[in-house]
């Protein structure tokens, strides 16, 4: 007979056999995160208010290949965009609460 614990019951049973231990998780960094640093200066970006949140247009006019991401408050990073030199992208954010914060490499 094969026993199958729940997650909720396996939490519960910690809780009772070990304690409640109030340490936080550790967080992740910014570079762990793949984050290395605001975008240069040729990286473009042109953030738009939209009725659902914003749009950020990102134009690499670098004289090579660019990995950006938008970094939002209070909601979804973009994805990591690897831009060719004179491409461009425009990241689509829909949402309450979050705002522009910057444009990274990554």
């Amino acid at each position: 007979m094969k026993i199958v614990v729940s997650p909720v019951k396996t939490a519960i049973m910690a809780l009772v056999v070990g304690g409640v231990s109030l340490a936080a998780a550790p967080t992740a960094t910014a570079t762990e995160n793949g984050v290395t640093g605001t975008a240069p200066a040729c990286v473009s970006r042109n953030v738009y208010a939209t009725p659902n949140g914003f749009d950020v247009f990102l134009q690499n006019n670098c004289g090579g290949t660019m990995s950006v991401k938008v970094i939002v408050n209070n909601g979804g990073d973009s994805p990591c965009y690897v831009m060719g030199a004179g491409t461009s992208k425009t990241f689509i954010y829909e949402g309450v609460f979050g705002t522009y914060d910057k444009t990274v490499t990554c």
